[in-house]
């Protein structure tokens, strides 16, 4: 369900309706609903607009398939689908159950690859604690590394980065390319000068997320005096008790939009170390487009062509010197036009969409 976008995972998808339909794209959107209601924004975008419910529980246990892909088997989806010979999009291995099935077989298929998503569930195995959740994490990440595998040759892909479509290639995938994010009309609004504080932001009751700021604070602000603020949704206690027993950290629990987007114009360096190297981070991106300095690892921009916007470090030593280095450096106007040549050129949804056309159509 790529509407409302009030999380990083549909941007993409939402920002693609209206830049393909500017380039004459006649859009069927077929989606599965599960807690956020039909929304009438999208007919706007598309010719029709069609939902399913997403079968969740034991339902959709499967000894064959990922839980993500056997939970959005639908037969009123797949009849629909066979009703023309309009090429399919797929938004995500998540939506692949139909290229196992041989009446699709000669049908023209694409998928948007979110990330490569058994190494993804790999990382969550690794960064999450509770049994439950790392059982289900390893056995779908085993699941998942088997049907990227099975389908790697049965549809077009597109990936969010190089070097996912290097991973794509190196397990047999003949027909994969690098499609930038659509985004948002962002212009880099980055301000000149200082900010006040170091900035880590996301989603904290995701395991990853969580992780990372727990490494920075264990082992990177533990004995740095500069001002540092963790903003997110949900964070769990643990890393709220943490964050408030450090005099220079401050937590700041699900902060509303435009609080968010503040915080990091205001912000002086944005941290963002991340333990999973495939994909990219939209908070990456919002803090290009909007922030100040970036300080990141090699898992957070490798294949993404934005290393050249950010200063790198991969230990937490390498980070608490960057962070000193960087703390009196005021952000500049070469830096401000160094962000604004490379974002411009790579996320412009014009450009890319007619790729896209180009990509399917010939044309």
């Amino acid at each position: 369900m790529p509407y409302p976008v009030n999380y990083g995972g549909v941007f993409d998808l939402f920002y693609k309706l209206s830049a393909l339909q500017n380039e004459g794209v006649k859009i069927h959107l077929h989606c599965f609903e599960y807690g956020r209601g039909e929304q009438p924004e999208l007919n706007q975008y598309c010719e029709s607009v069609h939902y399913y419910k997403r079968r969740t529980g034991m339902q959709s246990f499967s000894f064959s398939l990922p839980y993500i892909v056997s939970s959005r088997k639908d037969e009123g989806l797949l009849t629909r689908l066979l009703q023309d010979d309009y090429p399919i999009f797929m938004e995500g291995i998540h939506c692949t159950y139909l290229l196992n099935d041989p009446r699709f077989a000669r049908r023209r298929c694409f998928v948007r690859l979110h990330n490569v998503e058994h190494i993804y569930y790999d990382h969550l195995y690794s960064s999450s604690s509770g049994m439950l959740k790392k059982f289900y994490y390893q056995r779908e990440s085993g699941l998942l590394k088997t049907h990227e595998a099975a389908i790697a040759n049965k549809a077009t892909f597109w990936s969010v980065t190089e070097s996912d479509a290097v991973t794509y290639r190196n397990m047999g995938c003949k027909n994969i390319d690098f499609l930038p994010l659509f985004l948002p009309d962002w212009q880099v609004a980055s301000k000149e000068g200082k900010g006040t504080f170091c900035l880590y932001h996301g989603d904290l009751s995701v395991a990853e997320n969580e992780k990372a700021a727990n490494w920075l604070l264990d082992h990177v602000f533990k004995d740095l005096e500069f001002s540092f603020v963790i903003a997110g949704k949900n964070p769990p206690a643990s890393l709220e008790n943490k964050a408030e027993s450090r005099s220079h950290t401050c937590i700041v629990a699900n902060p509303g939009n435009e609080e968010m987007q503040d915080m990091i114009a205001k912000a002086h360096i944005h941290i963002i170390p991340s333990f999973n190297a495939t994909g990219i981070k939209l908070k990456l991106i919002n803090a290009l487009f909007n922030g100040r300095h970036c300080l990141v690892n090699n898992s957070t921009v490798d294949g993404t062509g934005l290393a050249s916007a950010c200063v790198v470090a991969n230990d937490a030593e390498e980070f608490r010197q960057k962070i000193k280095e960087l703390y009196d450096e005021p952000f500049t106007q070469e830096d401000f036009q160094l962000r604004a040549n490379l974002l411009n050129n790579m996320f412009n949804n014009e450009t890319n969409a007619k790729q896209m056309v180009e990509w399917i159509w010939g044309e």
